[in-house]
């Protein structure tokens, strides 16, 4: 078969040494195996980023999701122990056109297969990734399966035809509805000081962050601009998070569907009734969209890239920027609005940030009470540093609280 190709259900192009891609519709597709050999499931996204493979690899926020790489070339510069984004792969499935048959980077310590082999990631390469892209982009993400190895061969050792594998994806449950934050989320808390110039000194804020499925850069960002970040379970209560002297709350990124998350979203009221500083990314965006009474909704085939143009609204800005979301909140874009939940309990917010390439919403202020958020990732862990400003400004927000506090 040729990388152009894809086969049907009633097609059997396939032996017991390749690797096979079946998707929920039932497109199929034949390559070789890429890291373990066996079967995997999940729902199947892209990430359009040329670098920061391991990175995505290691985002909590990939759980339960196949993540097709859009770039060609993948494992030019190996694996490391400093860029993880936490302390394991997350992807369940890895989809690449050609792996790179060397490694060549200072900084690498193996090759990425030997890694995937390692930690048992099931992939396939030496497809056409990007006919499957635009199939994805047209079709919309769905359920996939990757078969390889013994996972192709019936007991009796003969092939396993297609339609009993494309039985086998219809059989694992749909991204939407699923509430994943407790799989990946860190089952003790931790602290991590500050850092840098602030090393050894008073925190200027401590921050407790509910680990949602939360990238390891994200609380170093923090600890750079002198916070004291507590990293905590998703399952903190309230009394937990006043225990810990928190005068600013973090939620993190995080895998699944933010409608099922309604014991996260009421432990963010709590936090919004006792007008404690807030801040949010991505899931945590959602989440505060929940928490004012918007609601969400599933992207076609989402974002996930590190380059994804975003305009802030209140300074005609354009920020190039790091997401990872298939899900969005739907509020209104342009004036602001009182938030809906009881009756614009939380008073006004607006819509401050907008995704340029279809006008999703990627952030949300609010204007009576010291709450903010964004969809994407400004901690930049693989990306640019456009949104770095927004750690900033919750410091600040931090600040400003304390000293009128102070001051009543």
């Amino acid at each position: 078969m040729s990388l152009n190709d894809s086969v049907t259900l009633t097609e059997q192009y396939y032996s017991a040494e390749d690797a096979v891609l079946v998707l929920e519709d039932g497109q199929i597709y034949v390559g070789r195996p890429y890291g373990a050999h066996g079967e995997t499931f999940g729902e199947i996204v892209f990430a359009t980023a040329m670098t920061g493979y391991q990175e995505t690899l290691t985002d909590p926020s990939y759980d339960r999701q196949i993540v097709v790489q859009t770039f060609p070339h993948i494992g030019d510069t190996g694996v490391n122990t400093e860029d993880p984004e936490s302390s394991k792969i997350w992807v369940s499935g890895y989809v690449v056109r050609e792996p790179s048959p060397v490694v060549s980077n200072w900084r690498a310590q193996g090759s990425l297969d030997e890694e995937l082999v390692r930690q048992g990631i099931v992939g396939i390469s030496d497809i056409d990734t990007r006919k499957l892209v635009r199939h994805l982009r047209s079709a919309g993400v769905m359920r996939a399966g990757i078969f390889s190895g013994k996972a192709l061969l019936s007991e009796a050792g003969t092939l396993v035809p297609p339609a009993a594998l494309l039985a086998r994806v219809g059989e694992q449950p749909p991204m939407a509805g699923a509430n994943l934050s407790a799989e990946v989320s860190t089952q003790e808390h931790y602290v991590i000081e500050p850092t840098g110039d602030f090393a050894g000194k008073e925190p200027v804020a401590t921050v407790a962050a509910l680990d949602l499925g939360i990238k390891s850069m994200t609380p170093h960002r923090l600890a750079e601009r002198g916070c004291r970040v507590v990293v905590m379970p998703m399952q903190s209560t309230f009394a937990d998070i006043e225990a810990v002297g928190a005068t600013g709350v973090f939620f993190s990124n995080g895998p699944g569907d933010p409608a099922a998350a309604d014991d996260t979203v009421a432990l963010l009221r709590q936090v919004l009734d006792a007008r404690i500083p807030f801040f949010g990314i991505c899931f945590g965006n959602q989440i505060l969209g929940r928490a004012l009474g918007f609601g969400t909704y599933k992207l076609k085939f989402g974002h996930r890239g590190v380059n994804q143009p975003v305009k802030d609204l209140t300074t005609g800005k354009v920020e190039v920027t790091a997401h990872n979301h298939g899900f969005a909140v739907d509020a209104p874009i342009g004036e602001p609005v009182l938030a809906p939940y009881q009756d614009g309990k939380y008073g006004r917010v607006r819509v401050s940030h907008i995704d340029l390439n279809d006008n999703v919403v990627e952030g949300l202020e609010c204007l009576d009470i010291p709450a903010f958020s964004v969809q994407y990732h400004p901690e930049a862990a693989a990306g640019p540093h456009d949104a770095s400003y927004l750690f900033d400004r919750f410091v600040d927000r931090m600040r400003q609280t304390a000293t009128t506090q102070a001051q009543a």
